[in-house]
């Protein structure tokens, strides 16, 4: 066994996540953990400039001067954010999820926040990358854009599939998308700004859209084009939760990637923003920001143009693949913690959390299909989850610097709380912005998401008391009632009989009389086959057939209520699956009315059909 094989399986037995990486044997250097971890945050700057600039619009195209100012604040925020989260990365060298952090710092209602937070922050980057991916698509191909919903809808079922089938992010493969997209962006930014230095920068021509010049520019607009674009801080957390999947030493390889990540991610966002405002770009929602500076520096109709649209469609289809292994891997530990169905911790045979991977799937399916594809209609309600995410994490981080008092408690008290203080107070801003845009629906589907958390851990603790070994006395039986319906006398029936009258000396065959002549045969038949067993027959004057029967077992159940009761349904099983349908189900709707009769035992005695 390989030293990642006995971790991973040592971490499975420990109840741990696995790292997607681990999942097949690799760990991960900072060359392809940046590759693996950062395509979220990376992929963000291709629509976070778009976000800024289409709020501002409807102040006039005058107001994009505000775009750099905005950018340069979200830059220096995303430097601060990613700084504290470097602190977390040495402080939980096995991963510090923001569920964790906070559930372990603060409590545990505080980790289901940041847990609901975090599940549906994921669900709307799949939505909103898979989105902004096709949109670089359309942009290049506008007549591609009335199959928009289809094509996002086929993404969304390739990543369901691929990860279903237990793909996981093999660093090398995953690492061409991402710095393709790096160099493709890099190449954008630096040939625009040789165009404007040398005086060759051609301003796009595009319309303006219906609502331009058509408001005024207010404090609240700025505030809202801020919180647009802290879209571009969305995949922070992604490092600081995967450290485990680094190779030795695992937290310097990931506080390194982390602020590597950080330059990239801040350098690329300005420079697009800046870019834009110097080729007065006018995103939206039929082309993209970068594909008009695309235009206007590579042209239209250039192998440069297609190669840039090309890796931005990659890496926003990779970043929504990367939510496909943080949702169901935050699924399994909030479902380890009794807050969620266990289903949600079964692995397939892929070692995959399959249900999870469908429960994102359809999510995220559900959101394509209302938004109808569009990024700036599912904008209002990204940011809410993200920030209170951050915010939680960085408050827990303060509180387990002041448990701990490590040397230099108070230096890295300090970092973490100015980053609680700036996320929170951009949480409040975004959550004031976009409140009447639509972000309602999350503030009030993650207070019902935590209280789907504690309704389930409440029923498991139930049922915990209620199955515990501790202070319990087993009950003596001593008998056992058979009792088994009947429709007729064939040979499933008779099989069925000799079963049962190895069970108990108290057989009975019930029939339901419903026709009288039906009756008389079984009577007359029952003295041939019926052996050892009692044939008790029902009156049913209104033809009804389950009525009768569960009033007997009733009265059984009250005639011995210490004692079992025993049903037993014969069953045929049919050699082909479809030739069930050509049958009635009755042993099934048996099945389904006495599940929840205590004391009563439901066996089936199967005969198979031949060919």
């Amino acid at each position: 066994m390989s030293e990642d094989t006995a971790f991973s399986f040592k971490r499975l037995l420990l109840g741990k996540p696995i790292p997607s990486s681990l999942a097949h044997h690799e760990r991960l250097s900072r060359v392809t953990g940046l590759a693996v971890l950062s395509s979220d945050a990376l992929s963000s700057v291709a629509y976070a400039t778009d976000f800024i600039l289409a709020t501002l619009v409807v102040a006039g195209v005058a107001a994009f001067s505000y775009a750099i100012p905005i950018s340069l604040v979200i830059a220096t925020l995303l430097a601060v954010v990613a700084f504290s989260y470097r602190q977390t990365i040495h402080a939980y060298p096995t991963g510090g999820g923001a569920y964790i952090v906070a559930k372990e710092n603060i409590g545990a209602t505080a980790g289901l926040v940041a847990a609901a937070s975090l599940l549906v922050d994921y669900t709307l980057t799949v939505s909103v990358s898979i989105s902004a991916g096709v949109l670089a698509i359309t942009s290049a191909f506008p007549k591609t854009d009335v199959y928009r919903i289809e094509m996002c809808l086929a993404f969304l079922a390739l990543l369901m599939l691929g990860n279903l089938r237990g793909i996981r992010e093999s660093g090398r493969i995953f690492a061409i998308p991402t710095y393709f997209f790096v160099f493709s962006i890099s190449a954008l930014i630096l040939a625009g700004f040789y165009r404007y230095l040398t005086g060759g920068v051609v301003p796009v021509t595009v319309p303006l859209p219906p609502n331009a010049g058509h408001a005024r520019l207010t404090t609240f607009l700025l505030l809202t084009a801020f919180a647009n674009g802290c879209t571009a801080m969305t995949g922070v957390e992604a490092v600081s939760n995967g450290v485990p999947a680094f190779r030795p030493p695992e937290a310097k390889n990931a506080a390194a990637t982390l602020v590597t990540m950080a330059v990239l991610a801040i350098g690329m966002f300005v420079g697009i923003t800046v870019l834009a405002h110097a080729y007065r770009v006018v995103p939206s929602s039929v082309e993209s920001g970068v594909s008009q500076l695309g235009r206007a520096i590579f042209g239209g109709q250039t192998i440069l143009y297609y190669l840039l649209q090309a890796g931005t469609t990659l890496i926003l289809v990779l970043a929504a693949n990367t939510a496909y292994a943080d949702f169901p891997r935050l699924a399994s530990i909030v479902a380890r913690d009794r807050y969620l169905p266990r289903q949600f911790m079964n692995q397939g045979d892929r070692l995959a959390f399959s249900n999870g991977i469908l429960v994102l799937s359809l999510f995220a399916a559900v959101l394509i299909i209302a938004f109808r594809g569009d990024t700036q209609l599912l904008l209002p309600l990204y940011m809410i989850g993200v920030f209170i995410s951050f915010t939680l994490s960085q408050a827990g981080m303060v509180i387990h610097w002041r448990r701990t008092r490590e040397p230099g408690w108070k230096t890295s008290a300090a970092i973490n709380g100015f980053g609680a203080v700036v996320t929170g107070i951009v949480l409040v801003i975004v959550a004031v912005t976009k409140t009447l845009e639509g972000a309602w629906i999350v503030l009030l589907l993650i207070p019902l998401i935590v209280l789907l958390f504690n309704a389930t851990r409440r029923h498991y603790d139930h049922v915990a008391s209620q199955l515990t070994l501790r202070g319990y006395a087993p009950q003596t039986r001593v008998h056992n009632t058979v009792l088994m319906p009947i429709g007729g006398l064939q040979r499933a029936v008779i099989e069925a009989l000799r079963y049962a009258e190895t069970l108990s000396d108290d057989v009975r065959a019930v029939y339901v009389d419903i026709d009288p002549r039906a009756t008389e045969q079984i009577r007359r038949d029952w003295e041939s086959w019926g052996g050892r067993v009692r044939l008790i027959v029902l009156p049913s004057p209104y033809r009804s057939v389950m009525e009768p029967l569960l009033d007997y077992i009733r009265s059984v159940e009250r005639e011995r209520p210490d004692d079992y009761v025993t049903v037993i349904l014969p069953e045929f099983v049919p050699a082909r699956w479809w030739q069930h349908l050509l049958h009635n189900q009755s042993a099934l709707l048996i099945k389904g009315a006495l599940l929840f009769r205590p004391n009563t035992v439901v066996t089936s005695v199967p005969v198979h059909l031949a060919l």
